[in-house]
C-alpha cells in the first residue's frame, strides 16, 4: 500500500471510477460525496497522504475550496489536488492561496489523476523536473527561484515575505519579474506553465 487518498466528489459515477483507479495504483482510497463525509473520514480513519476534491460539491460551487480550509483546521496537512470543470483564473488563485498543490481540469484521464497524486507526494519525479526546467529556462535568480517555488506551494505574498525575510512589496516585485521572465501574466498562468509540461 502506497498511502491513503481521500477522494471527494459529489458525482457517484465519477467518484467510483476515480476510486477504482486510485486503488489499482495501490493506494487506499477513502471516498466521500460531500464535505461532512470527508471530515468524518478524517476523524475516524486516521491520517491521509493526499486529498483529492472537486471544487463543486452539491449546490455549492466552492464547497471543495471551503473543505480545504476545514481540513486544515482539523489538522490535515496532506497536499490537496483540486479537480474542476471550470478553472477560471480567480478560482485557481483562490485554490492556490488556500493551499492546493495541484489543479486538474475536467475532463481528465485516471492516469493523469494518479500522476498528480504522485507529483504532490513527491513520489513522481516529473513534477520536480518540470519545475526545475521552467525555472532554468527562465533564467531566474536564486532569490526568484525561491519565491517561485513558494508561489507553486500556494503561499501568499505576505507568507513568502515572512519566509524570505523581505517586505511584501519586495516579494511582489520578485513575482512580477518571475512572471515576466516566464512569459506569464498571473499565478494561474504560471501554475499552468509548470504543470502542463
Amino acid at each position: 500500500m502506497r498511502g491513503t487518498v481521500l477522494l471527494v466528489d459529489d458525482e457517484r459515477d465519477t467518484r467510483e471510477m476515480l476510486a477504482l483507479a486510485v486503488e489499482r495504483a495501490d493506494y487506499r482510497c477513502l471516498v466521500a460525496g460531500d464535505a461532512p463525509g470527508a471530515l468524518g473520514h478524517v476523524a475516524k480513519s486516521g491520517p491521509v497522504d493526499v486529498v483529492v476534491t472537486d471544487v463543486v460539491l452539491g449546490n455549492d460551487d466552492r464547497a471543495g475550496l471551503k473543505l480545504m480550509v476545514d481540513l486544515g483546521a482539523a489538522g490535515v496537512r496532506a497536499p490537496v489536488v483540486v479537480i474542476t470543470a471550470h478553472a477560471d483564473v480567480e478560482m485557481v488563485k483562490i485554490a492556490l492561496n488556500q493551499g492546493a498543490a495541484h489543479l486538474l481540469e475536467k475532463p481528465f484521464r485516471a492516469r493523469e489523476l494518479i500522476a498528480a497524486i504522485e507529483c504532490v507526494r513527491g513520489t513522481g519525479d516529473a513534477s520536480g523536473r518540470n519545475i526545475d526546467r521552467v525555472l532554468a529556462d527562465a533564467h531566474l535568480t536564486e532569490k526568484e527561484r525561491a519565491v517561485a517555488r513558494s508561489l507553486l506551494e500556494g503561499l501568499s505574498s505576505s507568507e513568502i515575505a515572512e519566509l524570505e525575510g523581505n517586505s511584501p512589496k519586495t516579494i511582489r516585485q520578485h513575482v512580477s519579474q518571475i512572471y515576466a521572465k516566464c512569459g506569464v501574466g498571473s499565478r494561474a498562468e504560471f501554475f499552468r506553465l509548470v504543470y502542463s509540461r
